[in-house]
């Protein structure tokens, strides 16, 4: 959801992956909204494969952007141009607008607001991916650590909420959408090495037909060149329209903890 690759070339492969990723994420919150906020649903989305697809989907993009990362900054580098305060300012926009959505959560639902969810997420590791972002190799284990550092936190429990951001989860805690550093900005650091292997000094090292000009890539392209815009209103749109139509009942909401 960060913004794609520097300079004036994009790559449709990039914003078509992120498409999908737009597309699963709006077909899982449309069917956790059901859930949520009627009862019980006929797909028991903390069941079977959703909760792998929910990882997924959120992976994509967490990926992508590391990718967008490298790729920009090794365009900055040849063009001789400092990019940290561009990236600084990239994800001050982007975990500004996460706390909008803690602000509008809290308001609206109370019990399992966002504190620190997937906005959040991907500005403070924008920020603190810079040591890395053009260390690839370096990118992929310091990835790695934070991953398997955040997979062993999460079996544990803790008294105090305050390094929550981190990983620490306190007994009791429930969010709609949390998302630590732990271990998810070790996505992005897997994603710069990504970078750095398909796209060495921010150029395509492999053959790719462009297909964005045929349905449905464009369509997919499309939704990935928007999609920090479709993250911030497809859920209003979505709960909007279900209450239009009668699938959904805001009155009778059923909180629905989802780890």
């Amino acid at each position: 959801m960060a913004e794609p690759e520097g300079g004036s070339r994009r790559y449709w492969e990039l914003d078509f992956i992120r498409g999908l990723a737009v597309a699963m994420m709006i077909g899982y919150h449309a069917l956790y909204d059901l859930a949520f906020f009627s009862g019980p649903s006929p797909v028991d989305i903390r069941a079977g494969i959703w909760p792998l697809f929910a990882v997924a989907t959120a992976s994509i993009f967490l990926l992508l952007v590391g990718v967008s990362l490298y790729i920009s900054s090794a365009r900055a580098r040849i063009r001789g141009e400092e990019d940290l305060r561009r990236n600084i300012r990239r994800g001050v926009v982007i975990f500004s607008w996460g706390v909008a959505i803690t602000v509008a959560t809290f308001l609206l639902l109370r019990e399992g607001y966002v504190l620190f969810g997937v906005l959040h997420s991907i500005g403070v590791s924008i920020i603190i991916s810079r040591p890395f972002v053009r260390r690839p190799r370096l990118a992929l284990l310091g990835g790695s650590a934070a991953i398997s550092t955040g997979i062993f936190l999460r079996q544990l429990s803790f008294d105090s909420p305050w390094l929550l951001w981190l990983g620490l989860v306190p007994r009791g805690f429930y969010s709609v959408d949390y998302f630590s550093l732990l271990p998810w900005s070790g996505v992005v650091l897997v994603g710069i090495s990504l970078g750095g292997l398909l796209y060495p000094d921010g150029e395509r090292r492999f053959h790719l037909p462009d297909l964005s000009i045929r349905t449905p890539a464009r369509e997919l392209s499309f939704l990935g060149r928007n999609s920090l815009l479709i993250y911030l209103l497809h859920q209003p749109v979505l709960i909007i329209s279900m209450e239009i139509l009668g699938v959904i009942d805001l009155a009778g909401r059923m909180p629905l903890n989802i780890p």
